[in-house]
């Protein structure tokens, strides 16, 4: 027992060598040392079967103990040697990079800023309102009658039995209306809700923009004006625009606004259904009964307003054939555009 703590002593001094090793001298200790076969310290675990048990436990607890230090240094110093000579451990250098990904706005979101940056330098504030409304708010107050298709629970998603999901953002020209007195000039976007299909060219769920303007004086020839300021401002300096007779209950008279289609420049494409024009918006002057309910003077003043889906001007611009890629999160589609996530 004596011979086997003293060899243990006088082995726990070549611990000292080893942080002075070199790579081949570091194997050659640790075979002589931890060898599996003629290791000095395997040797001495080796012979701890012929002790007496008392024996046994000194003179195997320190043994263990010296090689758990042993293992130790020479894992340290494998380390430092690797690291000195310019190997990572736990990383294979030879693989190619990957790139980072970084964050980003999303295409709809960049096109709804911009639009309301435009209008911003116009004149117009940005205004918001809640998602849940009632009856009045999304549909009387903006001259919708009683029997209209659009109060139909087939056709708007009901929450109770006077509320909704906005149909559109128009419910914030009505509180606009209400609590500012004119002149008024603000442009809404929000999420709106309808029960359309998810196919190509419809979603139940998407975003829209708005815009009103009510003060003395205001005209056609205002109305029109502005709106063909926007597109030009969002596409380019030469977009032809043309105005299209229709009807909205909130507006008289009313009006389409196509844009000369930006695939095919006007020639006649798939996209345009070969007519060279896309639909952006609808709009009009602002009808004098949805003034007078929300206690403007419809005999003083005039307005116009539009309303216009982010979604499908985002895929005008950019040729983009299905509405559905805007909602899948595909980074691949979304990384093409500025700002989309890379």
């Amino acid at each position: 027992m004596r011979d086997l703590l003293a060899a243990l002593g006088e082995l726990r001094e070549r611990l000292k060598e080893i942080p002075q090793a070199d790579e081949r001298r570091l194997q050659d200790l640790k075979t002589e040392i931890l060898g599996r076969k003629a290791g000095t310290l395997t040797q001495i675990l080796g012979a701890l079967p012929r002790l007496d048990p008392a024996s046994k436990k000194e003179v195997g607890a320190s043994a263990n103990a010296l090689k758990r230090e042993f293992e130790t240094a020479f894992a340290a110093r494998e380390r430092a040697l690797k690291h000195a000579a310019g190997v990572v451990t736990g990383l294979d250098l030879t693989m190619p990079g990957r790139a980072a990904w970084r964050a980003g706005l999303h295409l709809v979101t960049q096109v709804v800023d911009e639009i309301c940056d435009i209008f911003r330098e116009l004149g117009f504030t940005r205004a918001v309102g809640p998602e849940v409304e009632n009856e009045r708010y999304n549909f009387f107050a903006l001259n919708f009658p009683r029997d209209h298709p659009a109060l139909d629970a087939q056709d708007s998603f009901y929450v109770g039995p006077d509320l909704l999901l906005r149909t559109h953002t128009s419910p914030v020209q009505i509180r606009t209306l209400e609590r500012y007195p004119p002149p008024i000039r603000v442009v809404i976007p929000g999420q709106v809700y309808r029960r359309d299909p998810f196919d190509a060219s419809h979603s139940p769920v998407f975003q829209q923009i708005e815009g009103l303007a009510v003060d003395e004086g205001i005209t056609f020839v205002d109305f029109k004006a502005t709106l063909a300021t926007f597109a030009r401002r969002f596409f380019t300096a030469d977009t032809r625009v043309r105005f299209r007779p229709s009807f909205f209950p909130f507006t008289e008279p009313s009006a389409e606004m196509d844009v000369q289609c930006q695939i095919c420049g006007g020639v006649g494409c798939p996209t345009c259904k070969q007519t060279g024009w896309m639909e952006i918006l609808g709009s009009g002057m602002v009808h004098p009964a949805v003034l007078d309910n929300c206690g403007v003077d419809s005999e003083r003043f005039t307005g116009f307003a539009w309303g216009m889906g982010p979604e499908r001007i985002a895929m005008s611009r950019h040729g983009i054939p299905d509405i559905r890629l805007l909602f899948e999160n595909d980074v691949r589609f979304l990384s093409q555009f500025a700002g989309g996530a890379r």
